[in-house]
């Protein structure tokens, strides 16, 4: 195995010696360097062998080398990983926006998964999973001492095939048994509401179905309220992690007529791309304010930061996440895919999003309820070990809470948006003025 491995790193280095005389002679730097990388994954070799020997146990070689490569590319940053077949797969289908699942959304309360809400006409609300229930079993295995991306992952699954879930629900005398047969279930990246006189729409996530689903929710919304009657919109990222880059393109360009709505610049200088927006404002130029707090976050902060350096919309809220790198999903075929990141998000004013977020056009804090005061609900780039330092990032670092209360009546976030597009706030830099935005053009 041993000699396998030596002759595995030493074709994988053929390519970097016949670079290297490519570029200088023999003896030159580039052949010292190759020669030095070369006893280091002899060492590698040299090693994987003893622990397969000699462990006290014997160990599972692709669990090994999974392992060993996400200990390397996580050594690099946060954001870059390995993901075998199935994590690949898992991954493709989420950014598709639809998935083999019950279609509850929940969060971890006292162990437990909590369901925040069934979502209408799919498995679980037709099986009679309701708001505020508790899962305690999943296919009769205890939900204490699993993480909720654990117990999510036993969720979901192939479509047609069953799942027992053991429910607590307050009131009842004994814990409920439901049996939920898995189904196709599509994510609704966006939803929205008419509140009297303003538009309400919250973007989820950026899938393959985001700006879609935006489309439709302001032509839904200028149905049920005339265009002349409805004072503006309001755009909520808050808790977005995130998503697919031409996606937050796509819905930062439907509120634009013009300028760069963000650029990514990787390792070399000269690899710089840039993205445009094109004539044509959804909602005809209404105001919009932006919500962001520590939730937002990746393409979420795109958006916001467009949409404020183009003094387009206000942005409302705590300073977001500050993930501002770029991941590109390299294929590995049947052996899954490489998550590497390769560049980094400048909003159209040239500033890095990276370790440092966007700053809100005006702070508005969410106090926490008393059965979360004293928790820490604050999140950051930069408080990831070993995220890559960004230009901008500065003593204050990024990110802040990340709680928004599941009642509107008790958001004030969300109350300020409301009273600034009614002129009950008022803000000189608002309503925003683009003909004094910043353009790269």
């Amino acid at each position: 195995m041993m000699r396998k491995l030596s002759l595995l790193f030493a074709g994988a280095l053929m390519g970097a010696s016949a670079m290297s005389l490519v570029y200088g002679a023999p003896g030159s730097t580039a052949n010292a360097a190759g020669s030095e990388t070369y006893k280091q994954l002899a060492i590698f070799g040299d090693i994987f062998e003893r622990v397969r020997a000699q462990y006290v146990t014997p160990p599972d070689d692709k669990s090994l080398v999974e392992n060993a490569i996400n200990g390397m590319l996580t050594s690099l940053d946060p954001h870059s990983s390995y993901m075998n077949a199935e994590e690949a797969q898992d991954m493709r289908v989420q950014t598709k926006g639809e998935f083999g699942g019950l279609g509850i959304e929940v969060t971890m309360e006292n162990d437990l998964v909590k369901v925040i809400t069934p979502i209408d006409d799919t498995p679980a609300a037709k099986a009679g999973v309701l708001a505020g229930d508790y899962i305690a079993k999943i296919d009769g295995e205890e939900v204490r001492g699993l993480s909720l991306n654990d117990a999510v992952e036993k969720m979901r699954g192939l479509v047609n095939t069953p799942i027992k879930l053991t429910i607590l629900r307050q009131g009842a005398d004994k814990p409920i048994e439901l049996t939920v047969v898995r189904d196709i279930i599509k994510v609704k990246a966006v939803k929205f509401r008419v509140e009297n006189d303003i538009g309400y729409i919250k973007i989820t996530s950026f899938t393959e179905k985001t700006h879609d689903d935006l489309e439709s929710a302001i032509e839904t919304i200028e149905k049920e309220v005339p265009k002349e009657k409805l004072k503006g919109y309001v755009l909520d990222l808050r808790l977005n992690p995130g998503g697919l880059l031409d996606q937050a393109v796509s819905v930062s360009d439907a509120f634009l007529n013009r300028g760069e709505i963000v650029s990514t610049r990787g390792r070399d200088p000269k690899d710089v791309t840039r993205f445009d927006a094109r004539p044509g404002d959804d909602i005809d130029g209404k105001p919009l304010v932006v919500l962001v707090n520590g939730g937002s976050a990746s393409a979420s902060e795109i958006v916001a930061g467009a949409l404020q350096d183009l003094r387009r919309a206000t942005v409302v809220g705590t300073q977001s996440f500050g993930k501002g790198s770029v991941q590109t999903i390299v294929p590995l075929g049947e052996n899954g895919a490489l998550r590497l990141t390769t560049a980094l998000y400048y909003t159209p004013s040239g500033k890095s999003i990276q370790g440092k977020g966007i700053t809100p056009d005006i702070k508005v804090d969410q106090p926490l309820p008393p059965d979360l005061q004293g928790r820490d609900l604050t999140r950051g780039e930069s408080d990831l070990k070993g995220h890559i330092k960004g230009s901008e990032e500065g003593d204050a670092g990024s990110g802040s809470a990340a709680y928004v209360p599941p009642e509107p009546k008790d958001d004030l976030q969300l109350i300020f948006a409301q009273q600034l597009l009614r002129g009950e706030k008022t803000d000189p830099a608002f309503p925003p003025n683009p003909d004094k935005a910043v353009l790269n053009q």
